[in-house]
Order: C-alpha cells, then sequence, then structure tokens
C-alpha cells in the first residue's frame, strides 16, 4: 500500500512539475503576495477533484467524448491567447502596476475566475489527471487506487503551495517595477506557447 501512494505521488509530481498555466499563475500571485495560498489552495482543491474523478471512471468517458475535448481545447487556446495579450500590454505599459493594499480586495474575485479558468480550460489538465493518472489508476485494486489516489494529490498539495510560498519569499525582489515587467513577458511567452500547441492539436 505504501509502495502505491510513492507510485502517485512521484507520477502525480512528473504530470505537475512541467511548466503550465496553473504553474505560471500561481508563481505570478505568490510574487505579488495576492491571494497567493487562496490561489495554491483552489489548484490543489481543483487538481484533487480531476485527479479522484479521472481514476475513478472520468478518463472513460474523456476518451468516448472527441467533441468534449475539442471544446475544451479550443475554448482554452482562446483564454490563453487572450491572457497572454493582456500580460504582454501590462509588460509594455509605461506604469506597471504592482500589488497594493487598496486593490488587492478588488481582485479577489477576478483572480478567483482567472484562477479556475487556466485550470479547468486547460485541456492539458484533463490529458494528465484523466488519460495518464487515471489510466494508471483505474487498472489498480479498488483496495489500492485510493492509495494511489492520495500520493497523486499530496503531490499536488505539496506543489502549488511551495511554489506559491517561494514566490512569496521573493516577492521584496519580484515585485519591483522592472521584475513585474519580466515576469508578465515571461507568463504572455508561456500562454501563447501553450495556446500554439493546443491550436496545432485541434486543427
Amino acid at each position: 500500500m505504501f509502495y502505491t501512494l510513492i507510485q502517485g505521488f512521484f507520477l502525480g509530481a512528473a504530470m505537475i512539475l512541467p511548466l503550465g498555466p496553473q504553474n505560471v499563475f500561481v508563481m505570478q500571485q505568490g510574487s505579488r503576495k495576492q491571494y497567493h495560498l487562496m490561489a495554491a489552495g483552489l489548484c490543489a482543491l481543483s487538481d484533487t477533484l480531476l485527479i479522484v474523478t479521472g481514476i475513478f471512471g472520468g478518463s472513460a468517458l474523456l476518451s468516448q467524448s472527441t467533441f468534449l475535448l475539442q471544446a475544451v481545447t479550443w475554448g482554452g487556446a482562446a483564454f490563453l491567447l487572450w491572457y497572454g495579450w493582456n500580460a504582454l500590454r501590462a509588460a509594455l505599459s509605461a506604469k506597471v502596476e504592482l500589488a497594493r493594499s487598496g486593490n488587492i480586495i478588488q481582485s479577489r474575485w477576478r483572480v478567483v475566475v482567472t484562477l479556475f479558468a487556466v485550470t479547468w480550460l486547460n485541456p492539458h489538465v484533463y490529458l494528465d489527471t484523466f488519460v495518464v493518472l487515471g489510466s494508471v489508476g483505474g487498472q489498480l485494486s479498488m483496495e489500492l487506487r485510493p492509495w494511489f489516489t492520495t500520493g497523486a494529490v499530496l503531490a499536488s498539495i505539496s506543489w502549488f503551495f511551495a511554489l506559491s510560498l517561494l514566490a512569496a519569499w521573493f516577492s521584496p525582489v519580484l515585485n519591483q517595477p522592472r521584475s513585474q515587467r519580466i515576469i508578465n513577458i515571461f507568463v504572455a511567452c508561456v500562454m501563447w506557447y501553450i495556446a500554439w500547441g493546443l491550436i496545432r492539436q485541434g486543427i
């Protein structure tokens, strides 16, 4: 059982460590100290729901619905293009908007909506949790499946909170105008690169 938990942890970590919209967004919020723990918690919660659903039957649903996968692919590509454009525009603006106590409260729901968009409109999330984790975990017996699921969930929780806290720790450096410009350019490049991959996949 413990071996199965470790297997789930390392496979889950392998799925989540590559750079993606979730990681970039959590890092960005951490650098600004703008609801970074909330962002990490919501990412971990979303991943938990996706992992559990994928391992306990969701992989079969996704493999049978080509239309659903196409809809998520094109919706995700459109959102990532828009998000990348906003990040680039912020980087090139004359005045970089830094996190201040006056605008943090106003941006709470924007953070939540954006976070759910970069999670649930990202087809790679479904491929990782439904196809990879779902296919491996789904082959295990019902006795071992919860252990595998727990390991994958622990990997997700550990990673998002570590990334958020690490970015917040370096926030005095990262929350400078020049650093924010570099981060926004980096965000735009990552979002557009992933969007291009989704467009190629959709075509």
